[in-house]
């Protein structure tokens, strides 16, 4: 078990956040060096930020209306190919990537080899 507090401050506005965190882990006291809980904690939130935030956020995702049979599971794959395929073409921003391919549609294809 470990404690973790953080500050955080919003770009926006400048008001500083204090939060807490308790942390439960499987790990031995030997494996579970504050410095190993820090790496496992800031991997988690690097996963965070990097796919469900986007998801999140730039598709907006939790207000889609694709609710039945596979259709969820599909558009969720279809925004982590999405992704993956802006990242691998070198955009650091998602949003960016989508913006420059949305006027070009044919650019996107290309880029893929189709």
């Amino acid at each position: 078990m470990g404690h973790i507090e953080r500050l955080t401050t919003e770009t926006h506005t400048g008001k500083v956040r204090h939060d807490d965190a308790t942390i439960i882990t499987s790990l031995s006291p030997q494996q579970a060096s504050p410095q190993r809980l820090l790496e496992l904690v800031r991997g988690h939130w690097s996963i965070e930020n990097r796919s469900h935030w986007v998801r999140d956020v730039t598709f907006d995702e939790d207000r889609s209306q694709v609710r039945t049979g596979q259709g969820p599971r599909m558009m969720a794959i279809l925004r982590n190919l999405a992704i993956a395929i802006l990242r691998l073409l070198g955009f650091a921003s998602v949003p960016r990537g989508l913006r420059h391919f949305a006027q070009r549609p044919r650019l996107a294809l290309n880029a893929l080899g189709l």
